[in-house]
């Protein structure tokens, strides 16, 4: 299978995050899978009039085009021109490209928050009214409509994350490559279950600390980050804890809440990243599947029942209470 990436408006996170796939690097990856990259424009030695060529045989129906992974918003702007962004030396704006070359593959992947949803690069006023592929934040229809589908049927396949964790990626392609991604593989933003199925707090270090009420009042102290830092993996899909970055760490392990950066319109929660919002001393954004009352219940019991190590090392940066050993009885 052939696979074209097209870097449109981003910081190019994903690509960075994409070359930490160890165990193979995700070139080998690749051509172990069958997967043969034509052209990626941080990756490839082409350039130029040869990128070009490339991209008008591709067009053309030679070489087959079966992914095309697009990276970062597409800009729409000015007045539904898309000319904020010229692929350069082609005179045509990237949306038009991203078009046409939809049109003829077989699978669109849209590799990153900002591809699919409008992500970071839509955040403030959007004066460049940059989208995602198809949805723009949480609407659907971005520069394609709602009830569009490529050449296997497929809507745009929203591989969501700021950046993406590799495995997303490269298990995305693999997936398609076997011809195992269904519609069904996809939840209702389009994103494959095999990561959305699974909440970031699943597996999450502090789960003692939540499970307790136990909270951090700053930054890199030991308690949960819900109550009062902001922190929504029990609202947010990914199984960044279960997974793990770089082979062991994510967001929550290392201290910073979760914040949701594989949703629509993540980029603009209202308030700080940092920061829990209230009404009446309880938090507004509740786990999911959870009723108001039934977390109000238990959180009241939790915290009453709250163990003297969780309370004290909650608030602290290392673990300063250990448990207590029980010596066996005589």
């Amino acid at each position: 299978m052939n696979i074209l990436w097209l870097q449109s408006a981003g910081c190019g996170g994903c690509t960075m995050s994409l070359l930490c796939a160890e165990d193979p690097n995700v070139l080998d990856l690749l051509e172990g899978a069958g997967l043969n990259l034509l052209w990626h424009p941080s990756l490839s030695e082409a350039t130029g009039a040869e990128v070009r060529r490339m991209l008008d045989a591709i067009l053309a129906g030679e070489p087959q085009l079966d992914i095309l992974c697009v990276e970062g918003s597409i800009l729409r702007g000015p007045n539904g021109t898309g000319r904020y962004h010229m692929l350069a030396g082609t005179g045509r704006p990237m949306m038009e490209w991203v078009r046409d070359l939809a049109g003829i593959a077989s699978h669109v992947v849209a590799v990153g928050t900002c591809a699919a949803y409008g992500g970071m690069s839509s955040a403030g006023e959007n004066l460049t009214d940059a989208v995602g592929l198809q949805y723009d934040g949480g609407h659907a229809g971005g520069i394609f409509p709602a009830t569009w589908r490529s050449k296997s049927g497929l809507p745009v396949v929203n591989v969501a994350g700021c950046p993406t964790h590799p495995d997303w990626v490269t298990e995305t392609l693999m997936l398609i490559k076997a011809d195992a991604l269904t519609e069904n593989a996809l939840d209702g933003l389009a994103r494959p279950r095999f990561y959305a199925d699974t909440l970031v707090h699943h597996a999450c270090t502090k789960n003692e600390f939540y499970e307790y009420k136990a909270s951090a009042e700053h930054l890199c102290e030991m308690g949960c980050m819900m109550e009062h830092l902001g922190c929504v993996g029990t609202q947010a899909v990914g199984d960044c804890n279960t997974r793990g970055w770089n082979g062991a760490n994510s967001c929550t392990r290392a201290g910073y809440p979760c914040i949701n950066c594989t949703a629509p319109e993540f980029e603009e929660p209202g308030h700080g990243f940092t920061e829990t919002p209230k009404f009446a001393g309880i938090p507004v954004g509740l786990p999911t599947d959870m009723p108001k009352a039934w977390f109000m219940a238990l959180a009241s019991l939790s915290k009453a029942a709250t163990p003297k190590r969780l309370a004290e090392n909650a608030v602290s940066d290392r673990v300063t209470v250990p448990p207590t050993l029980r010596k066996p009885k005589p």
